[in-house]
């Protein structure tokens, strides 16, 4: 069955809409409108954790709703619900409808069809028994303190959920998605007398659970956040200055994400609040730096068929060769900056109105070892795993703090460190790039990416990287 045949199923034939009536009130409530849309949602999610061998919750939730919008220039009129009927979207689009008081607007041309699947449409809550799931979870309390006698407290999450979306567009326009979406997380803590040190790992995708109950994948899981948390066990303090700060590929990604990759959103340009506004066409970084951020992977945690406001996703350069040369766009933002649309428009849910957001964002590959990385490198930090970091867009710093670090000494791996935080700024450090790494990875599938009190599912991607010279804030006296 296509996505649109399963949206329509769930949304005309078991909710009982009215699939020419609903177009009818999606027409009326857009004429005279720039751009605009009806959002139907459906979801299915479940969540279950166990800590020190005991399932300590689990959760089921089935939610429904809708999402219309109307759009006159820089204004937007939005309304929502959770009551699938005909009245009510027709209650919403008498709403709306005031956005486009004294206008007479021109709709925006629809986005483009496409047949491409980049997941499968199976609903992967129903495919697993429940005791299969909490057994999953038991046997990795089991192994991972079978394996370490140090582990001190084990805890695993299982979380899975199932998207289908439809967006009705003006003059009968439709397309629709089906997503599922899976994860696995596991944290252990061990310990060695007063002293006590965490580590973690997870990963998952727009695929079924399948693949994460397969032992070599849930072993393999606890292998590394059990290494990580014994790396951290004989961890020193971590010195502070200015020093070059390697980067290890994948999952440091996200400082990629995060200090770089918010600024270069369509909204924050449009509005000149990006350290970025105005530089198209310019250098903003060193040469052979080229970032890009493509939605089209197959089974990616940050992929999407189509974004939230029906547009196919694709895959978009923002830097090439170290030169600013595209932003990524919703609809509406692209329209006010004469722009096409790059298929970013995202929004967690019904509840919320869409805004260009990032998919999936990674530097490409460059041609250095990384072990050469390491080498030329007399004094300074290898960073490999991050936690939480903070971002002011406006101007480019971040504070990110490692939750896996080490020193270089002498152009060799040192101790590993404890408590490493990097400050610095996003565009200026792009600048500070001397080495790019041939080991370009993509991130396990954990990113949830948070803008506007709205989180999506993202992904990240980096090769080994040298910027020559970041502050690092430290513990050492």
């Amino acid at each position: 069955m296509s996505n649109l045949a399963t949206a329509d199923e769930l949304f005309f034939n078991r909710a009982g809409l009215d699939r020419a009536r609903l177009e009818s009130l999606v027409d009326d409530a857009l004429g005279g409108a720039d751009d605009g849309e009806l959002f139907l949602e459906y979801r299915q999610s479940e969540g279950l954790s166990f800590d020190d061998g005991v399932l300590k919750s689990a959760s089921f939730d089935t939610t429904q709703g809708f999402g219309l919008r109307a759009i006159a220039g820089e204004a937007a009129g939005y309304a929502h619900s959770s009551e699938l009927s005909e009245a009510a979207v027709g209650r919403a689009a008498d709403t709306v409808k005031a956005v486009k008081t004294g206008r007479a607007g021109v709709m925006s041309e629809a986005p483009a069809g496409t047949n491409r699947l980049l997941y499968t449409d199976e609903n992967p809550l129903g495919l697993v028994p429940f005791e299969t799931k909490v057994a999953l979870l038991s046997d990795i309390d089991a192994y991972a303190r079978a394996k370490e006698g140090r582990v001190r407290q084990v805890m695993a999450t299982l979380a899975g959920e199932w998207q289908a979306v439809e967006i009705l567009r003006a003059g009968g326009e439709r397309s629709a998605d089906i997503r599922p979406l899976v994860r696995l997380n596991v944290s252990v803590v061990v310990g060695q007398g007063d002293r006590m040190e965490s580590g973690s790992y997870g990963g998952g995708g727009r695929i079924n659970y399948s693949r994460l109950i397969e032992p070599d994948y849930w072993q393999a899981a606890v292998d590394e956040a059990l290494r990580q948390a014994l790396v951290n066990l004989e961890s020193v303090d971590t010195p502070a200055g200015e020093m070059p700060v390697i980067l290890g590929p994948g999952w440091p990604g996200i400082l990629l994400h995060e200090a770089i990759g918010h600024g270069l959103e369509g909204d924050f340009n449009r509005k000149q609040t990006s350290a970025f506004a105005g530089l198209m066409g310019e250098r903003v970084a060193s040469p052979g730096v080229t970032v890009v951020d493509d939605g089209t992977m197959a089974d990616r945690r940050g992929s999407l068929t189509v974004d939230d406001e029906g547009t196919p996703c694709q895959s978009t350069t923002l830097i090439e060769d170290g030169i600013l040369v595209g932003y990524m766009q919703d609809r509406q933002n692209a329209r006010l900056m004469n722009m096409a649309p790059t298929g970013n428009g995202r929004r967690q849910s019904h509840a919320h109105i869409p805004m260009p957001r990032m998919t999936n964002t990674y530097m490409l590959a460059g041609a250095h070892d990384p072990e050469e990385i390491v080498a030329a490198t007399q004094k300074g930090l290898y960073a490999v795993n991050f936690g939480g970091g903070q971002v002011d867009i406006t101007s480019g710093k971040f504070v990110f703090s490692c939750t896996e670090a080490y020193l270089v000494e002498d152009g060799k791996l040192g101790p590993a460190v404890k408590g490493a935080t990097l400050i610095g700024n996003g565009p200026d450090a792009l600048t500070r790039v001397s080495m790019i790494g041939n080991d370009m990875r993509l991130d396990s599938g954990i990113g949830t990416c948070g803008k506007e009190g709205q989180g999506v599912p993202v992904g990240v991607g980096l090769p080994t990287l040298l910027i020559d010279n970041l502050t690092v804030g430290g513990t050492a006296a």
